[in-house]
């Protein structure tokens, strides 16, 4: 199957967006190492593609909810099956199927951005002033060149931290600076992509299915850790686009988590986290872990004192008191 039409989209909103900037005035040329329009062109794909994806975000967090309401079932049926994992797999689906809840939903924004990240790289990737299809998915021979000169830090966006000699020497860049610049954006990305999924557990708390919580830990530590490696692939470009692509997670999810937050009764019963030790409530911290502000005790109310039953001879208030000394 040809992925030339995704190729053909990513380079257009690419496009539209470097001549949105240089028609507002942003300067095409290098401002500190930097070529500013190509930059915000990257910046604001991320931000067109999360706004055509922001329904499918909305379904993935009622997804979510469905999903914390179920775990008192799924946990009941775990002690019913317990040892009878194949039993207990087929419960649990049938469960899902009648509540109408997919455990995989979360993860579906994420693979929906795969062909955007993948045309992103494969577009970056010809970015060289020695390519002869210069006019290739639309571009113009001028917006191609540009593109190949288009830098962040005088590290040109189309290098990589694995860069060639060749490939550097086409690219007319400084290997040291290339993979600097490339070096301390994978770790952004790393971090970022660890933040996104950390953020989302701090609120919503381990799931009591074993396999929503191997994913769950397949996104906390999985991921960031195979950035490592596989970052050294990234063209600067693609590392910008993913960086700002999680700056825009975290802040959708925080809105989100704001707006409508989990249900704190389904997440108090979860009964063991990812670690093995027993579950903790969803927090209510910030991104970080920061506790909130603990409410001042208040005073308890003074007791009220009962008045005289119907039909009770009346009290005196003055008996008992000692006789006054006569003077």
């Amino acid at each position: 199957m040809s992925l030339d039409w995704i190729y053909y989209a990513i380079s257009w909103i690419l496009l539209v967006w470097h001549r949105a900037w240089e028609a507002i005035g942003v300067p095409d040329g290098a401002v500190l190492g930097t070529n500013w329009a190509w930059i915000l062109a990257i910046v604001f794909l991320v931000v067109t593609v999360r706004v055509i994806l922001f329904p499918v975000f909305v379904k993935q967090i009622k997804s979510q909810r469905a999903m914390q309401a179920l775990q008192p079932q799924v946990k009941a049926l775990q002690e019913k099956h317990k040892g009878d994992r194949e039993t207990l797999q087929k419960e649990m689906m049938e469960l899902y199927r009648k509540e109408k809840a997919n455990p995989l939903m979360g993860c579906l924004p994420m693979f929906l951005q795969i062909p955007v990240f993948l045309g992103l790289f494969h577009v970056l990737r010809r970015l060289s002033p020695s390519n002869d299809l210069k006019t290739l998915y639309g571009w113009s021979v001028d917006q191609f060149e540009s593109a190949s000169a288009a830098k962040l830090f005088t590290a040109p966006i189309a290098g990589k931290f694995g860069s060639t000699a060749a490939e550097l020497a086409a690219l007319g860049a400084n290997g040291t600076t290339v993979k600097v610049m490339a070096g301390v954006l994978v770790l952004v990305m790393m971090g970022t992509t660890y933040l996104t999924s950390r953020q989302m557990i701090l609120k919503t708390g381990w799931a009591e299915d074993p396999q929503q919580r191997m994913i769950q830990r397949l996104m906390l530590y999985g991921i960031p850790l195979s950035l490592l490696v596989s970052g050294a692939i990234f063209p600067i470009g693609v590392i910008i686009y993913w960086v700002t692509n999680n700056l825009f997670t975290l802040a959708q999810q925080q809105w989100v988590l704001r707006k409508f937050p989990p249900p704190p009764n389904v997440t108090a019963k979860s009964g063991t986290s990812g670690a093995g030790r027993p579950a903790q409530p969803a927090k209510t911290a910030g991104l970080f872990g920061r506790k909130a502000a603990t409410p001042a005790p208040t005073k308890p109310a003074a007791p009220k004192v009962a008045g005289p039953k119907p039909g009770a001879k009346p009290m005196n208030p003055k008996k008992g008191r000692p006789a006054k000394r006569q003077g």
